[in-house]
């Protein structure tokens, strides 16, 4: 087995936090962009210490008990998983959720069914490395985990996750729900444009990207500068439009570049102040629930997105070892139904259609977690170079 005491050193060094929250309170958002190192190098590196093999991962065989719940449709699945939660006692969950967070959810879900929760809580990564380590160590206490798309995707990766053919599945946007089925996206940070009212007129604001390629723009557009996949995710949806591939969707951005330039900023809390005072009339890459709160303060700025607008996932799976295959699955299942109206309430942005947000109903592209798992150099390497760079 690798070294597990290497690998936490490097994350202790990294100290890159990547966001949790979504996207409207300004307190719960705390990503940083000090270290010119991103979630994907994070996660390989991270991968590989702890002996994480990937494509080459052979998945842990699921109890019986798991896999028979997890599969089951009958008419008495409720009923079944009820019973079986209740002989268990118990859950234990891993997440990177705010505590207040998890805590508003944890305490429902055992108001409603009347079972305990634990909860182990820590970065996204470390429910990563300590879920990998255990497995690898056939240790196995975690029932459910609720964590980033990108880690989500990495257990997936390693066979620790189970599908789960849940009745609420049915009620959520398609890009919650993942091919494989072996976790499922619960709420959203979504990127979008912040304008000051001010200075940018409504019927002025693009509705392309190509449309930033007008004269009018020049020195007036900002952006975030780490947010690579962002433009994996604005990129890959481009190149599958008619007539273009990824080279001329890049084009598009290096001619923006070259053309009207890039006010390249850290942060995006920055970003949206600096839109606030007109020192930059157009961001690009913000989270609209500072927008929100600026404007609702009386500031001159509100927000947009050029369609579809980009999001990114945080998910929820259940694992195929669970000691309480029952008390996991209903809790899967309340992630995905009863808990999606109290997301909203902590002003997450929930998946359901069932829940009445316009922020679940934009039209969006979820960023592909492979992406920053298996291409992060390569899109690391082209927002260095097409925006970092040339910005002004």
């Amino acid at each position: 087995m690798a070294n597990i005491t290497l690998a936490l050193t490097r994350m202790k060094r990294i100290h890159l936090i990547y966001s949790n929250k979504v996207v409207m309170n300004p307190m719960h958002y705390s990503k940083s962009s000090a270290v010119k190192l991103t979630l994907g190098g994070v996660l390989m590196g991270l991968m590989l210490s702890i002996g994480v093999s990937s494509a080459n991962a052979v998945p842990l065989q699921p109890t019986p008990a798991m896999q028979k719940m997890a599969a089951y449709t009958g008419a008495d699945r409720q009923q079944q998983l009820l019973d079986g939660a209740k002989k268990e006692g118990q859950i234990l969950i891993y997440t990177s959720a705010p505590v207040d967070d998890m805590r508003v959810i944890t305490d429902a879900f055992t108001k409603k069914y009347g079972i305990k929760v634990i909860t182990w809580r820590s970065s996204s990564e470390n429910v990563l490395q300590r879920s990998v380590s255990e497995a690898n160590a056939k240790h196995f206490d975690m029932d459910v985990i609720e964590t980033n798309g990108p880690e989500m995707e990495a257990l997936h990766r390693e066979g620790l996750l189970q599908k789960v053919n849940s009745p609420y599945l049915a009620d959520l946007i398609p890009q919650a729900i993942l091919p494989h089925g072996e976790w499922v996206g619960t709420r959203l940070n979504i990127f979008a444009y912040a304008y000051n009212t001010n200075l940018v007129k409504k019927a002025d604001l693009p509705k392309t990207y190509m449309d930033l390629l007008d004269p009018k723009w020049k020195g007036k557009l900002g952006i975030e500068e780490s947010d690579l996949d962002w433009m994996a995710g604005v990129v890959t949806d481009m190149a599958a439009q008619k007539g273009m591939d990824e080279k001329k969707a890049l084009d598009v951005f290096r001619k923006i570049a070259a053309t009207n330039g890039f006010s390249v900023r850290k942060g995006h809390t920055l970003l949206v102040n600096l839109v606030a005072s007109g020192e930059v009339p157009l961001a690009l890459t913000v989270y609209n629930y500072k927008v929100e709160e600026m404007k609702n303060s009386g500031a001159p700025v509100d927000w947009g997105w050029i369609a579809p607008a980009i999001a990114r996932p945080n998910g929820v799976g259940v694992a195929r070892q669970a000691k309480h295959p029952n008390a996991a699955i209903l809790f899967y299942d309340f992630m995905i139904s009863d808990a999606q109206k109290l997301l909203l309430a902590r002003q997450f942005v929930p998946t359901s259609t069932k829940v009445d947000t316009k922020l679940n109903k934009m039209p969006l592209k979820f960023i592909d977690p492979n992406i920053i798992l298996d291409q992060n150099k390569k899109w690391t390497d082209l927002y260095e170079q097409i925006v970092v760079r040339q910005g002004k």
